[in-house]
């Protein structure tokens, strides 16, 4: 008879494109959250937390390919008897979900509705350094009114979160665009009705960021040589019908009177350009009697995103502080958020125009910047450890542990096998632990407690002289009553 074949055991690893996240980033992670998520309540956005599930049919138009549903998307299919099960997907972002949350609920919901909602979405993508295919957004939304307040509203309250996590004035800067104005100088190009060459310049616009202005003409009209020494043919524009691109890519001035001049000049005669002009200047306007500067929003031209997304108003929150690249190189860290209006799409399900604007930050890039800026440590104080030297008296270090927690001190027993002390506080410094809690046989009948700094330990373990190592004693004697004021003490020294 033959042995029966033994299952192989599985293999822990991490699915490709996924990674796990450990104590100190989710700490942060759920800090940041709660932080924006008080600045949104603050504006009287409320929250919502849909489904993560959504149907294929209900994400509609916006997958990357809707006669593929596993392309783009996780997707899969309902069991069903006759093969007609519906097509399930994770969301891939907070947006599509909102739609049919507003459509199906809508006669339920205020008018406008303001949502924020937080979470991770899910995109069957390649992954690559730095890109996941599972990662947070943060969103805030306003469903149910035209008017440019509530554009105006999305940029202060996204310049007001950036400041209350920790990102200065000066090192941000909000920027904001109309897909109007773009589609009026399209109208000035002379192109019509003609989608097929009007694509081609979006999608030759979208590369400005990379090639410049120079670069752009270049791309519209003949063509250009990039930078491996390959042609790149053009789109065969003349000069005169690439020049409106341009003029519009390039009409930043010094003042936002200055680049709504210039706009102007670059749409011409067209009635769609001459309207998002219009949106964009209710938009400073509102924004400066609150008080919001060019210091922190500014009217940017060269913002150009979504653009077979949104209808009207965009805009991008960058951080305009220098960092170093992998190769050593200069670089400013870039984007962080970005959203607009989007009047088309819970057209979708109700066949009535609703229109809609919101705003999208990445938390992860976030944190990255912070860290960046030394605002947050990649790696945190761990609990302080109150260690065990007599399994019998469990009940005593249990006692201790309790006043700490009382008293608001992260605090753990420890819970290993006691018999080595040198292992208890190798446990420690791998918790990171600030201090370490002794109470042996001797202590205890005197009525104290040995308690040591282990931050200070380490330091003075690195660098320091016998001489500088008795004048900074690392471990004191106190009082047992004494337990937890001179462990706030030492905690309040290590800040």
């Amino acid at each position: 008879m033959a042995k029966p074949k033994k299952q192989p055991r599985p293999k822990a690893v991490t699915p490709k494109g996924f990674r796990d996240y450990f104590g100190e980033e989710v700490t942060q992670r759920t800090e940041m959250l709660r932080t924006i998520a008080g600045v949104y309540h603050r504006y009287g956005f409320d929250a919502l937390e849909s489904s993560a599930v959504e149907t294929v049919e209900a994400l509609g138009k916006f997958l990357p390919d809707v006669d593929r549903p596993n392309e783009g998307v996780f997707a899969w299919q309902e069991f069903d008897e006759g093969g007609n099960g519906d097509w399930m997907a994770l969301r891939y972002d907070l947006t599509a979900p909102l739609a049919r949350v507003y459509a199906q609920h809508r006669n339920d919901l205020p008018t406008p509705y303001r949502r924020y909602a937080m979470g991770p979405v899910w995109r069957n993508e390649k992954p690559g350094p730095g890109r996941y295919r599972q990662f947070y957004q943060c969103d805030a939304d306003t469903v149910g009114t035209a008017s440019m307040a509530a554009d105006a509203e999305i940029c202060a309250m996204l310049s007001d979160t950036l400041e209350t996590v920790g990102i200065p004035r000066g090192d941000y800067l909000v920027r904001v665009n109309n897909r109007k104005v773009l589609n009026g100088v399209l109208e000035a190009m002379g192109l019509g009705e003609d989608a097929a060459a009007r694509d081609d310049v979006l999608r030759t616009i979208d590369k400005f960021d990379k090639v410049g202005g120079q670069g752009v003409r270049e791309l519209l009209t003949k063509g250009r040589l990039d930078a491996s020494g390959a042609f790149i043919d053009g789109v065969g524009l003349s000069d005169d019908q690439a020049e409106p691109v341009i003029a519009f890519l390039t009409s930043k001035a010094d003042d936002a009177a200055g680049t709504l001049a210039n706009l102007r000049a670059a749409v011409g005669d067209s009635k769609i350009g001459a309207e998002g002009i219009s949106e964009l200047e209710q938009i400073g306007e509102l924004l400066a009697a609150g008080g919001y500067g060019a210091d922190r929003i500014q009217i940017d031209p060269s913002v150009v995103r979504g653009l077979g997304y949104y209808t009207g108003p965009v805009y991008e929150a960058e951080l305009t502080f220098e960092i170093f690249d992998e190769k050593g190189r200069k670089r400013q860290f870039g984007s962080v958020s970005g959203g607009g209006r989007y009047d088309d799409l819970v057209k979708r399900f109700t066949g009535q125009e609703v229109p809609a604007t919101g705003v999208s930050i990445g938390v992860d890039r976030l944190l990255a910047a912070l860290r960046e800026k030394g605002r947050i440590s990649a790696q945190a104080k761990g609990p302080v450890v109150v260690t065990v030297m007599d399994r019998d008296r469990m009940a005593d270090y249990q006692a201790m542990v309790a006043e700490l927690r009382n008293a608001g001190i992260r605090a753990e027993v420890y819970l290993g096998n006691p018999k080595n002390f040198g292992n208890q506080l190798k446990y420690a410094d791998k918790r990171n632990s600030p201090v370490a809690v002794i109470e042996g046989g001797d202590e205890k009948a005197k009525g104290i407690v040995q308690i040591k700094d282990l931050i200070l330990g380490a330091k003075i373990a690195e660098s320091a002289t016998l001489e500088e190592w008795k004048e900074r004693p690392s471990q004191f004697e106190v009082s047992r009553a004494d337990l937890v004021a001179k462990v706030r003490e030492i905690l309040n020294s290590q800040d």
